[in-house]
């Protein structure tokens, strides 16, 4: 078990829990979350004999909060999870990941086929999807925040003001509970914070010049239907991007928080695509 690991110069902070002889299930978060998203989703994985590692990702833990856009860029946050695995002792392990954690799943997916043994994407599609849907569908009105986030220190005030009133507000109108959000909002405005999970947003330019090619290990794709941020020309078109067994599970009404809102539907899923890999391997 590992509760931290360190990659040039960066300590982070992780979540090692259930069997040790489980198979293994990196939970990677998103914006503007932390590893305590996967709190209703790990202990349900655990009762089916799977082990998960939940880290604080690039950002997100106040160790390995660097400054420069460039530090966020899709390189490196994949990197980041390859020395998680390192640090474990594992070859590979299953990947589920929500929002920019469901990109870094996806940049896994294609970059390094070796080390997932298999992909669950929630919410976010595959990054080649997502940019021709910003062209061709409403997709380019849902991401206008994107655009937003690239202004410097204009969304740290806006958000954090009034101790964090727009930020809650925009949490709360998600659906999660008052305590999950008072938890998100109190990392947020940690010294520091908030510029580094904005990072990942910065450092699109990068991420840009790396694009995520196809995928090559077998995927689970979990969209929903409430979701406000993602809508659907990207999801179906996703597919396309896959050349390996791929599923999309449509879940009706649940907005964009699927591992805080739907977390015993994600552990059901999640459970039955590692089993099933498991044993068309067998």
């Amino acid at each position: 078990m590992v509760d931290s690991f360190r990659r040039d110069g960066l300590t982070f902070d992780v979540r090692d829990a259930g069997p040790d002889d489980g198979e293994p299930v990196v939970l990677l978060h998103g914006f503007p979350q932390d590893s305590a998203a996967w709190d209703r989703v790990a202990p349900a994985l655990h009762q089916h004999g799977l082990r998960t590692l939940a880290p604080d990702q690039r950002g997100y833990s106040p160790m390995a909060r660097p400054r420069g856009r460039a530090h966020y860029r899709l390189r490196e946050t994949v990197g980041d999870v390859l020395a998680l695995l390192d640090a474990a002792g594992l070859e590979s392990a299953h990947v589920v990941g929500h929002d920019w954690g469901g990109i870094v799943g996806w940049g896994l997916g294609a970059w390094h086929p070796d080390r997932v043994r298999t992909l669950t994407a929630l919410s976010v599609p595959h990054p080649a999807a997502m940019s021709k849907a910003l062209v061709t569908s409403d997709q380019g009105l849902r991401s206008l925040y994107m655009g937003l986030f690239q202004v410097p220190v204009l969304p740290e005030r806006m958000l954090l003001a009034g101790d964090g009133a727009v930020l809650r507000r925009l949490l709360h109108s998600g659906g999660l509970t008052d305590d999950v959000v008072d938890h998100y909002v109190r990392r947020m405005q940690e010294p520091g914070a908030l510029s580094a999970a904005l990072g990942w947003y910065r450092a699109l330019p990068w991420t840009g010049r790396d694009p995520v090619g196809r995928v090559r290990v077998p995927t689970l794709h979990v969209w929903s239907t409430g979701d406000a941020f993602l809508g659907r020309t990207a999801t179906e078109a996703t597919e396309r991007f896959v050349d390996a067994p791929y599923r999309l599970e449509v879940l009706e009404g649940v907005p964009h928080w699927i591992p805080e809102l739907a977390a015993e539907r994600v552990a059901e899923l999640v459970t039955a695509h590692v089993r099933t890999v498991g044993r068309s391997a067998d």
